[in-house]
């Protein structure tokens, strides 16, 4: 069995990087390191995570052998293939790369790299239990590597720039001027405490008089005064800058993910996104506190350190060897903290993303008696902050702790020395003072060079994350077709569908929609209808850009749907999806979300068109309430009544209703149909519905079985067919009466 001293590590960065990060591990033992987003890509990652499937084809890519099998643990080690992934808790991927004996018992250790928790050692049972559940066989995913790997240049690591970083600082340069200023002021008036402490000794005490004692001490006072204020100025100008620089940032970062393609969104959990907002107050702090104090207080270091050479060089050498030894001692920690600061990240992540679903789904837990199991889940995700905290605090316990001992033991020879020369007379004994006020003042910028090597790293680390948003390809990309309709026009060619096949995985996965073709004819509705699961909203959201087909075209009015502005496409689309949001604002601004000023003509056609005026007419505040998370609560007719009027009030050129009326009585169903003929007069319309009264008047009915097409007609033409549409009918209408 094979012993690995050494594997390398890599974390995952959010919640469903765990196969990724486990490729890349092996990747690098082999000797190549692969950007974990370029694997990302590869290996076609969902919400749900990453298969087996998704795996194989990431490891294909860069030239690894793979294969996915279902093994027992007496086969698994007589093939010895470590490292190796297996499948753990039904629900993770971890590396298995080595296992050694105990040296008294003979049992066996299994050595495990987590990416979301770090190396583990663990027994035989452990890791059963872990994963095959005890069972006979459990899952590994077996890597090899091949020629093609050792030849191909390895996709590497997102590089963050510290360019990139002082951009935020170029707006501000008349303040940073200020505190630069400040700060050089302030170094100015310390270095001039040692030789008053010198003084203070040997004109004043030793030569007895009060006069120079005072003196000395009045401008120890002054200088003092002096330092406060400065102190208070920096503080201030650090504030306003660093509070600036923050919202610039995480503004940045807004305006960035506003830009990103849909499908980006489907990987990632809201505690991902909360927990790197937060991450940005540490390149904020790295900016505006740590980087300019600690130039500053390097320039003290060399200032005293050359004041001190001055004094005695012998006693300059012991403080130089024993400053570098405890600069090295803290700097051996930095690994560690990088690997736990990734953990802190997947953890404090995890515990927002608890407190945000225990907030907005309190209506279901509690209908559904949840509470408890919601508790419980949220207390182990703190014991999993808690775990990690500890293990932060043990690090920078232990870091600390060394450095400390070594500064002090460092401060006691040199305060020996500095008493024996004044004993044998080479110096005085205000020079020993002032030598002991300098070591002091020399502490500080070692002690601030630790904290800016840590603060550099958190900074660095935050940078990284804010990388792999900042550099994902945006949605919108420069020689897209930009279009535009006039209010009425009708289009030309309507949406051509030829030969269209998606899957959400890689090539080997299922197709969720096989050879699709039809015609959604301009200014006519089109229904699509069919079995849950059948890829009707897979479909819609292909037409509105969320997704790009795996094979095959779409055109609109001739133009390849793909090489259309994704931006200039929606504007002309009114669109209800199922789980259409509404926001925690007002009820016009709902309405009306893209005009900043509101046509309140348009308004009101919305509203009337989705006979929701009653129920605006019966609030206090009219279209002006707030609804949403933190308004009034509205039922879900009133919700889709909203969505309604949202996409009616863009008077758009093309309208896709997914499930848009499922949530209405038959009444307002009714009035709602009516006033939407009109609306949908030169209008090309795509309706999606499971209640086929919504869809019998369409001008052409499209029936999806299973991602496939199986029937196009219109309802009369459908039903004489006896077919997939006939089926789907007959429980929900009177066919004898049709």
């Amino acid at each position: 069995m094979t012993f690995f001293n050494f594997f390398p590590f890599v974390a995952q960065h959010d919640a469903m990087d765990c196969g990724p990060a486990c490729l890349a591990m092996i990747s690098k033992f082999y000797g190549k390191s692969h950007s974990l987003q370029y694997l990302r890509d590869v290996s076609f990652l969902t919400r749900e995570g990453v298969s087996l499937s998704g795996l194989n084809e990431a490891a294909e890519n860069i030239g690894l052998e793979s294969m996915g099998v279902k093994i027992t643990l007496s086969k698994l080690l007589d093939e010895n293939p470590f490292p190796c992934i297996v499948f753990w808790n039904n629900a993770h991927f971890v590396v298995l790369y080595g296992i050694r004996k105990k040296f008294f018992s003979n049992k066996r250790i299994f050595q495990i790299a987590d990416p979301a928790k770090g190396y583990i050692n663990i027994s035989e049972k452990a890791f059963l239990q872990c994963w095959n559940n005890n069972a006979d066989e459990g899952v590994a995913f077996l890597v090899y590597p091949t020629e093609k790997f050792y030849k191909m240049e390895p996709k590497e690591k997102e590089k963050y720039q510290i360019k990139y970083l002082l951009t935020y600082l170029n707006p501000y340069r008349k303040e940073l001027l200020q505190l630069f200023f400040s700060l050089a002021l302030g170094s100015a008036m310390t270095l001039v405490f040692p030789f008053l402490t010198a003084s203070l000794i040997d004109k004043g005490v030793n030569q007895k008089s009060l006069d120079i004692v005072f003196i000395i001490l009045l401008a120890q006072i002054f200088l003092f005064a002096g330092s406060v204020i400065i102190e208070i100025v920096r503080n201030w100008l650090v504030i306003y800058i660093g509070a600036r620089i923050n919202i610039a940032i995480i503004s940045d970062f807004f305006k960035k993910i506003m830009k990103l393609p849909l499908h980006f969104f489907d990987t990632k959990f809201l505690g991902d996104f909360y927990q790197r907002i937060q991450d940005h107050s540490r390149i904020e702090h790295f900016l505006t506190s740590q980087s300019l104090t600690t130039f500053f207080s390097l320039i003290n270091f060399l200032i005293f350190f050359i004041v001190l050479l001055r004094y005695d060089y012998k006693i300059l050498i012991v403080y130089v060897t024993l400053t570098l030894l405890a600069v090295f001692w803290s700097r051996i920690f930095l690994k560690n903290r990088e690997r736990l600061d990734y953990f802190r990240f997947k953890s404090n992540a995890l515990n927002q993303q608890a407190v945000n679903e225990m907030i907005h789904g309190i209506q279901e837990i509690k209908l559904n008696n949840f509470e408890n199991y919601k508790i419980n889940e949220w207390e182990k995700v703190q014991i999993e902050v808690f775990d990690v905290n500890l293990k932060i605090l043990k690090l920078d316990q232990l870091q600390l702790t060394g450095f400390d001992f070594i500064n002090q033991l460092k401060n006691i020879i040199v305060t020996y020395l500095a008493a024996r020369e004044v004993i044998i007379g080479n110096i005085t004994l205000g020079s020993m003072l002032g030598i002991s006020y300098i070591i002091g003042q020399m502490n500080s910028p070692v002690n601030q060079l630790i904290v800016f090597f840590r603060s550099l790293q958190d900074a660095q680390l935050s940078m990284l994350r804010l990388t792999e948003v900042q550099n994902h390809k945006e949605e919108e990309e420069k020689g897209q077709r930009r279009i535009k309709f006039k209010s009425g026009q009708k289009g030309k060619g309507g949406i051509n569908i030829r030969n269209l096949n998606f899957q959400f995985e890689g090539p080997h996965s299922p197709l969720v929609l096989k050879n699709i073709n039809f015609n959604i004819p301009a200014g006519k509705t089109t229904a699509i209808v069919g079995a849950s699961g059948g890829g009707k909203t897979t479909l819609m959201k292909l037409l509105l850009l969320f997704y790009k087909p795996t094979n095959g075209t779409i055109k609109i009015d001739q133009h390849d749907l793909s090489q259309i502005s994704p931006l200039s496409w929606r504007k002309n689309c009114g669109v209800v999806m199922q789980d259409g949001y509404i926001f925690a604002d007002t009820i016009e601004r709902n309405i009306a979300t893209q005009d900043i000023n509101i046509d309140k003509e348009k308004l009101a056609n919305a509203i009337k068109i989705a006979n929701i005026g009653d129920f605006i007419e019966s609030l206090p505040l009219k279209e002006k309430t707030i609804i949403g998370a933190t308004g009034n609560g509205i039922s879900g007719g009133q919700r889709q009544r909203i969505l309604l009027a949202r996409a009616v009030y863009k008077e758009p050129q093309y309208v896709f209703f997914d499930e848009a009326t499922s949530a209405l009585d038959t009444e307002n169903e009714k009035i709602i149909h009516d006033h939407l003929g009109d609306f949908f007069k030169n209008k090309t319309v795509l309706i999606i519905a499971h209640r086929l009264s919504t869809v019998k008047h369409a001008d052409q009915i499209v029936v999806l079985k299973e991602g496939e097409i199986m029937e196009i007609g219109n309802h009369r033409s459908l039903l004489k067919q006896k077919g997939t549409y006939y089926n789907l009918v007959k429980n929900q209408l009177n066919l004898d009466k049709i």
